[in-house]
């Protein structure tokens, strides 16, 4: 048994999809999250720089001595998931691949979208994971700069008129190709998620990456001897770059509790 907590970064709100997930699963556990909001999005930045925060990130969560990390972000995981775990002595969990592996099941046609970061889109991994999977598998890719955004600013609930038209005119072509199967590559997205299942239909299955990652690290844990299974809930830890007042709000919203209180302001250029 294993009760050092488990830590998990995003750079900003879009992580807590995968947060809430691993609360689910696993109440038990101690959870440190860490949304990098005074720099969100990362999805337009380069190689670099998205590697370097990423650094950072990790060096921050590891001040609390985690058992592992959890990158719940699309475009780290894409961009910068093997440098960490070449660099870290401790599990390095990313998105792609238990996303890409729900994917290659639930489709029936073959044919499956994906929409992301310019940085995620751009790295092709998802793609690659795909191919490996499930051979011949066609994917139709579409990056969204504007759906980081619209999320950490509040604008994701259905009505919202903005948050429709821009949504729409993403996925229209990803519709048009025809897919059954849309990953929604970035963790920010399953915000997006009703408003997304309305414009691409019933028939269409969504895949979330942050759900799909938690019950990966779920599993993984259990295989490594990892978990643990003292009774009672597992404390939550909230940390971020900027300001707190508009992300508690928003996470009070999302989580379904009330975590103004427990929110933390650092400057992660120090790590």
């Amino acid at each position: 048994m294993d009760t050092r907590p488990i830590g998990v970064f995003d750079s900003g709100l879009g992580g807590l999809t995968a947060l809430r997930e691993l609360a689910r699963l696993m109440p038990e556990e101690d959870l440190v999250y860490f949304g990098d909001t005074s720099r969100v999005p990362y999805g337009g930045r380069s190689r670099e720089v998205i590697t370097k925060y990423a650094r950072q990130d990790v060096a921050f969560l590891r001040t609390f001595r985690p058992k592992a990390v959890v990158i719940a972000c699309g475009t780290v995981s894409t961009t910068a998931l093997d440098v960490l775990q070449g660099e870290n002595n401790i599990p390095i969990f990313g998105v792609v691949e238990s996303a890409a592996q729900a994917a290659a099941q639930l489709t029936k046609i073959g044919r499956v979208g994906l929409i992301g970061t310019q940085a995620s889109i751009r790295s092709g991994a998802y793609e690659r994971a795909l191919e490996r999977l499930r051979p011949g598998i066609r994917v139709t890719a579409r990056a969204c700069p504007l759906l980081v955004p619209l999320v950490e600013n509040g604008r994701f609930r259905p009505g919202d008129i903005v948050a429709e038209t821009v949504a729409a005119e993403y996925l229209a072509p990803v519709k048009a190709a025809g897919v059954d199967t849309l990953i929604l590559g970035c963790t920010h997205y399953p915000l997006l998620r009703e408003i997304v299942g309305a414009y691409m239909g019933p028939e269409v299955a969504l895949v979330d990456v942050g759900e799909q990652c938690a019950r990966w690290v779920k599993r993984q844990l259990e295989l490594d001897g990892l978990r643990n299974h003292c009774p009672g809930a597992g404390r939550r830890r909230y940390y971020v770059s900027d300001s707190t007042g508009d992300f508690s709000a928003l996470a009070s919203i999302f989580l379904g509790e009330d975590v103004r209180g427990e929110v933390e302001q650092i400057d992660i250029t120090g790590y």
